[in-house]
């Protein structure tokens, strides 16, 4: 793969991820105002929020480096999609579960995505992007471990909620 072409798929790469980190900001700040029955899950959406603030700035680093910017048309059209989903999610009884569905499936995205930039790092003459992309890598893989080893709980606390309810 030529040089040239290789960066210009990487800074596509990091304006596609920065527009998903963007997203996915959006969704656990929606989220988040949504948790207060589900004080673990609140307290792990708001800690994996900070961590996504971060990858973004490291996001917006790496574009820097290479001389680029983010993409406001991406970033933006993701926000709106974040800010509808979590609608959409908000009239569903089942809030807890589909965004715990949702979120699952998500990160394991973010996974893909970093592990394609990563591959393209070498090929792309920006081997000082690695790190910090390892780095998001990492923080998107805890997350995803954790929301995959919860899903049983929080159906089980979600069926413990609509008990109590309809006690």
């Amino acid at each position: 793969m030529a040089t040239n072409t290789a960066r210009d798929t990487f800074i596509v790469g990091l304006r596609n991820a920065h527009a998903m980190e963007i997203q996915a900001r959006e969704l656990m700040e929606r989220q988040s105002e949504r948790l207060d029955e589900y004080p673990e899950i609140k307290a792990k959406v708001s800690m994996h929020l900070q961590e996504t603030n971060e990858q973004l700035r490291r996001l917006e680093q790496c574009l820097e480096a290479c001389g680029e910017s983010t993409s406001s048309v991406k970033d933006t059209t993701q926000s709106v999609a974040a800010n509808l989903q979590a609608m959409m999610h908000a009239m569903a009884g089942d809030e807890i579960l589909k965004n715990t569905f949702a979120n699952n499936a998500f990160e394991n995205f973010e996974i893909a995505a970093y592990k394609s930039l990563l591959a393209l790092c070498r090929a792309a003459a920006m081997d000082q992007a690695r790190a910090p992309l390892q780095q998001s890598l990492q923080e998107e893989e805890r997350m995803a471990d954790w929301i995959d080893g919860n899903v049983e709980k929080v159906t089980m606390e979600y069926l413990q909620h609509q008990q109590r309810h309809a006690a």
